[in-house]
């Protein structure tokens, strides 16, 4: 650690310098995760697919932090998509000292195993674990020596998740690479670990939370509330600081202690 932070005479988070790239950039955690790291002095690029106007929005949010920032438009589940992405980020910074993969998807419908079609089987499983496969092997190799990468998965990778065995499969896969990662990365001091959240109040879960249904998430979190955005990117952004030096392999879960109550 800077010995400038362990005798207190420079800020105890300072990314001044140091560049990020975040993919599912655009909104949501995505978007916190890029106003954290931006308030931290790091310059921040962006993947996402669609939404083009989220991802100008916050290049300009980041921007207007004094930070340097752009995005990238692009399918992640497609090796050409990948290879763009990496392309970009070569242009763009050359290297990166952080890695955040952060995009996915939940599907709102309960579905029981035996009704679940193949279709959204393999939808699933190639927009939440293909791409992740496709993005680490493009992008691993541009990950300094002592850098950091977060993978943000779910506790439903933990414990599973009734009628979504599909969006449970895909994160308890990538809590799997995380823990496998952690060896064939180490040799160059660069840590992989996991942010596992638990209901987000963003735009992916507004369906669950429809009439009484809020009410009965918040019920079933001991600390009575649903997490925000910048609760998860909290953890994040620490994962990627000296702060975790010593951490790597792990799944920290962001749930408000809803494991605890089955």
């Amino acid at each position: 650690m800077d010995e400038r932070v362990i005798q207190g005479t420079a800020p105890v988070i300072d990314l001044t310098g140091k560049r990020v790239l975040i993919t599912g950039g655009s909104r949501g955690v995505g978007r916190a995760c890029a106003m954290l790291f931006a308030r931290a002095g790091a310059s921040v690029g962006i993947a996402y697919r669609s939404r083009q106007t989220e991802a100008d929005a916050t290049v300009l949010a980041v921007e207007a932090l004094g930070a340097t920032g752009w995005s990238e438009a692009g399918d992640l589940s497609r090796d050409e998509g990948a290879s763009a992405l990496r392309d970009r980020v070569e242009s763009e910074f050359e290297t990166i000292d952080f890695l955040v993969v952060n995009h996915g998807v939940w599907p709102p419908e309960d579905v029981p195993i035996e009704a679940m079609t193949s279709e959204r089987w393999r939808q699933t499983l190639s927009v939440n674990l293909d791409s992740v496969f496709l993005t680490l092997r493009a992008l691993v190799p541009l990950v300094t020596d002592g850098g950091a990468i977060v993978l943000v998965t779910s506790t439903a990778g933990q414990r599973g998740e009734s009628f979504h065995a599909d969006y449970a499969a895909t994160k308890g896969a990538m809590i799997s690479m995380v823990k496998g990662l952690s060896g064939e990365l180490a040799g160059r001091g660069v840590r992989i670990n996991s942010v596992a959240p638990g209901w987000i109040d963003t735009e992916m879960s507004q369906g669950a939370f429809e009439g009484e249904g809020r009410k009965r998430v918040e019920d079933t979190i001991p600390l009575g509330r649903i997490a925000s955005a910048d609760d998860i990117a909290g953890p994040i952004l620490f994962l990627c600081t000296e702060l975790s030096r010593h951490i790597t392999g792990e799944i920290l879960n962001v749930n408000g202690g809803a494991v605890l109550v089955g």
